[in-house]
């Protein structure tokens, strides 16, 4: 919604908005911005009688702002809604829609089309490190958005993603989640079909080939050319495209250098190596997120050559493996992952980066669905790379994270404050540690909180 806000501004119009408990970067973008900010929400903040409201899918009915909107009978619009009558109508929509790596890709396919020179408008939860903006109206045809699944307002249980009508869309995964709004994975399921059968004949799919749940939503019905993407074995690099073809090959690959995890590797086009990458991105599944992004930006016209040579220089995004500081040997590193498919692949990324050097993990289970403790039995096994375990305990949790983490016994920690956490955390570490901190919120200033304590140490 603050990026919604910033390209209402754009376009010239006079923004306010509300919200609780803001945190940067957005927050800060917005002030910039000279967006006025209401923090909660009062009815009051409508007496300047806006044209219209925008409204987000965290309000709900029974909050005042809410009431007082349908009462006055104002006009309404949600944001998806808004963003597709008043942006993207007439441009090419290229959507990145997953459970994981959606802000990632995004943000990499933006770069992509701004170093090439083309300009792009884009809409992305987050903030690319290239950018330093979550959100830009653009100056080109071409409009890049992270296209979530999850419901579009209180009026509208449609996901968002329905309403962009994309002309370029990347499916990079499937996976349960959001389950405060969806019963299984087949809800989910049913919202991707509804996206696809907006995408048109003579626009492209660019698809995981390696995700099940992805393959039945193309079974559901596909209308629109598809153009696959996966990791291949060593020693691929090079083959001839009947060979590809043989091997049920993707149109789009990477080989990995030998005893390298990520951060090197060849890119290949119907089986002809098409570029080789070289970046400072962790884990397997960024270079996944590449893939798709240099086939999506294909769809630009931007030659493969040309998007590595973007990516080479692509600095990342905000919150997904950001280094908030180091201080006294111990790194600290602030990343949104609360799947624990994205936790997993987080630490295994890391892991390779360190090698046998301390990790030690931090989790906020914050998320709808961790609440609701529909991941909790994949919680254990998926922080399993971590040597030291901490978690925060909040009061509104519904289940006994210590009886689910009994595997991790000897290496786990449990606090329910979180000056207490960065204090017991900050008597552990010692120079060479990695504090790898994950939530999908502000967890109360826990970085420059821990941060602080080590300065302390350090100059005692």
């Amino acid at each position: 919604m603050g990026g919604i806000a910033a390209i209402a501004s754009a376009l010239g119009h006079r923004v306010t908005g509300s919200d609780q408990n803001v945190y940067p970067p957005m927050s800060t973008q917005l002030e910039k911005l000279g967006i006025t900010l209401f923090q909660g929400y009062s009815a009051g903040q409508l007496d300047s009688n806006p044209d219209i409201v925008i409204v987000g899918n965290a309000m709900s009915r029974g909050k005042p702002v809410v009431e007082a909107m349908l009462d006055r009978g104002m006009p309404y619009v949600s944001g998806p809604q808004w963003l597709s009558e008043q942006v993207l109508q007439g441009r090419h929509v290229i959507a990145v829609a997953g459970t994981h790596g959606k802000t990632t890709t995004t943000s990499m396919i933006a770069w992509i089309l701004e170093h090439a020179g083309l300009s792009p408008g884009f809409l992305i939860g987050g903030v690319p490190a290239n950018f330093d903006v979550t959100a830009r109206l653009g100056g080109s045809p071409y409009f890049v958005i992270e296209a979530d699944e999850y419901d579009t307002a209180f009026f509208d249980k449609r996901a968002k993603f329905v309403h962009y009508r994309p002309r370029t869309a990347v499916l990079n995964n499937l996976e349960y989640d959001h389950a405060d709004i969806y019963p299984d994975v087949a809800a989910i399921r049913w919202q991707f079909h509804q996206m696809l059968r907006m995408v048109p004949q003579s626009g492209r799919l660019i698809v995981n080939a390696a995700d099940a749940e992805l393959a039945r939503t193309i079974a559901q019905g596909c209308w629109t050319p598809i153009d696959t993407f996966e990791l291949r074995a060593p020693g691929a690099a090079g083959a001839s495209p009947a060979a590809v073809v043989a091997q049920g090959g993707s149109r789009w690959s990477a080989v990995l250098a030998a005893g390298m995890d990520a951060d090197r590797f060849e890119i290949l086009r119907d089986g002809q190596r098409a570029g080789r990458l070289e970046w400072n991105l962790l884990g397997q599944h960024n270079v996944m997120n590449a893939l798709a992004a240099i086939a999506a930006a294909g769809q630009a016209g931007v030659e493969p050559a040309q998007a590595v040579r973007a990516l080479s220089k692509f600095d990342g995004v905000k919150r997904r493996m950001e280094v908030r500081g180091s201080v006294g040997g111990v790194t600290v590193y602030d990343d949104f992952a609360h799947h624990p498919t994205a936790i997993e692949a987080t630490l295994a990324g890391l892991r390779t980066r360190v090698g046998a050097a301390r990790i030690i993990a931090v989790l906020e289970p914050r998320s709808n669905t961790m609440k609701l403790g529909v991941h909790r039995d994949q919680l254990a096994r998926s922080l399993r790379g971590a040597d030291q375990v901490w978690f925060f305990q909040p009061k509104d949790l519904g289940w006994n994270i210590q009886d689910q983490v009994a595997l991790l016994a000897g290496r786990v920690n449990f606090s329910g404050d979180v000056d207490d956490l960065a204090a017991r955390i900050a008597s552990v570490t010692r120079s060479g540690d990695h504090v790898l901190i994950m939530s999908n919120g502000g967890f109360g200033g826990l970085h420059e909180k821990f941060l602080q304590l080590l300065h302390q140490r350090a100059t005692a």
